[in-house]
């Protein structure tokens, strides 16, 4: 019932990037099964055109463009939100605890995240995957740790708020524990603004990795990832072929989708009418 009562309730452009992010999930969850070939099968030339048995033409190396697309979903998608919620997790834990604690925690916690916002995310990344090495572990790993500092940040904004609440105050003259008092009364009053955070951290993310495909350290090959899939067809450009460009319409429509999503569940936590 809360599920179709939400679902009435959105606004168009939230149902389409709903339906779009639906059928990205479908096509992440039955890739095997959807894609022709397989993502590293060589099945023809290389730059074959549209048309035949390959509907989208092949790449530098013959493989069938369509499979790498449906590939690509879960790769590229599954990666990026299995780092976000690895962020979400580290950043807030790490804010609720110091908002929770306060004092000396807060400070040391907080110091630690501003040095690691200090420096620019790109550069800190490109450096820690060229140091530890290519690898989808390490760059789950170093991309969680660097986003988890903007959820640090929002968990402990809106969690401080909270805990000078007076239900807070009578949990802890009840006698409740730290970690009680953390799940029970906190983190269901500011969950809103973090399911909201999650959207868009999900978007900074995946571009982020897209991004780090297209420079050669992101999904090691023969993995399918959109953001490789341009790089290895970019010289198609010159041709006028516009291979390149559907990785990138696949990575750009799955972001519009997912924020248009997010805007709704903004204005809907804010309590703002129409």
């Amino acid at each position: 019932m809360g599920i179709a009562r939400n679902l009435r309730h959105m606004t168009p452009t939230a149902m389409l990037g709903a339906a779009i992010i639906v059928i990205y999930a479908i096509v992440a969850l039955f890739a095997p099964q959807l894609a022709p070939h397989g993502q590293a099968e060589i099945v023809g030339a290389q730059f074959e055109p549209w048309g035949g048995a390959y509907p989208l033409g092949t790449d530098a190396l013959g493989r069938d463009m369509l499979s790498r697309l449906i590939w690509g979903a879960r790769n590229t998608v599954g990666i990026a939100l299995v780092t976000t919620a690895l962020a979400f997790l580290i950043g807030s834990v790490a804010g609720l605890i110091a908002a929770a604690l306060s004092g000396w925690a807060d400070l040391i916690l907080s110091r630690i995240v501003d040095i690691l916002m200090a420096i620019p995310a790109l550069i800190f990344t490109l450096l820690a995957l060229s140091a530890l090495g290519p690898g989808i572990v390490n760059l789950v790993l170093v991309i969680a740790v660097l986003d988890s500092t903007r959820v640090f940040r929002l968990a402990r904004a809106t969690a401080m708020n909270v805990m000078v609440m007076d239900y807070v105050e009578a949990a802890r003259l009840r006698g409740e524990g730290l970690w009680w008092i953390i799940f029970r009364e906190v983190l269901p009053n500011i969950s809103a603004p973090l399911i909201a955070e999650f959207g868009l951290r999900f978007c900074f993310v995946f571009l982020t990795i897209s991004a780090l495909s297209f420079l050669g350290l992101g999904l090691p090959p023969p993995m399918a990832d959109w953001g490789g899939m341009v790089r290895d067809n970019a010289v198609l450009i010159t041709f006028g072929d516009s291979t390149p460009l559907l990785p990138a319409a696949c990575i750009a429509v799955l972001t519009v989708a997912v924020n248009f999503v997010v805007d709704w569940m903004l204005h809907r936590a804010s309590g703002l009418k129409d």
